[in-house]
């Protein structure tokens, strides 16, 4: 019973001394809660697709520019999107590869026809 005592010592150490810190932990949730919203997930998924100006994003989702904006800002204050500017326009992409991997590989996650969990 001594080594089973023991080598769960062991294992529960390793992973505290694994695991991030609060704050990083906090950033983390944070960043999925911004994920959390359906219109800010179609606005990422166009985005996906093509970078455009909050006129196309709002003609698109049949939502309102003021609508697409704010939502815009909150992505771009959580760095998923960024903005560069053509002329008077103002054009949006995806920030980065990492957010285009975590849209795909949810997508992936959520059509995939693998075999079901042995619990179900």
């Amino acid at each position: 019973m001594s080594d089973l005592i023991h080598r769960h010592e062991e294992i529960v150490n390793k992973i505290r001394e694994m695991t991030p810190d609060d704050s990083l932990l906090c950033d983390l949730g944070d960043l999925f809660k911004l994920f959390g919203d359906t219109t800010r997930i179609r606005i990422l998924y166009v985005l996906f697709e093509q970078e455009m100006g909050v006129c196309c994003i709002a003609e698109l989702l049949g939502m309102t520019q003021s609508a697409i904006s704010h939502q815009l800002k909150v992505l771009k204050d959580g760095k998923l999107v960024c903005c560069r500017r053509e002329g008077k326009a103002v054009l949006y992409s995806l920030a980065d590869s990492h957010v285009r991997s975590i849209i795909a590989q949810g997508y992936e996650h959520l059509t995939e026809k693998g075999e079901p969990d042995e619990e179900e």
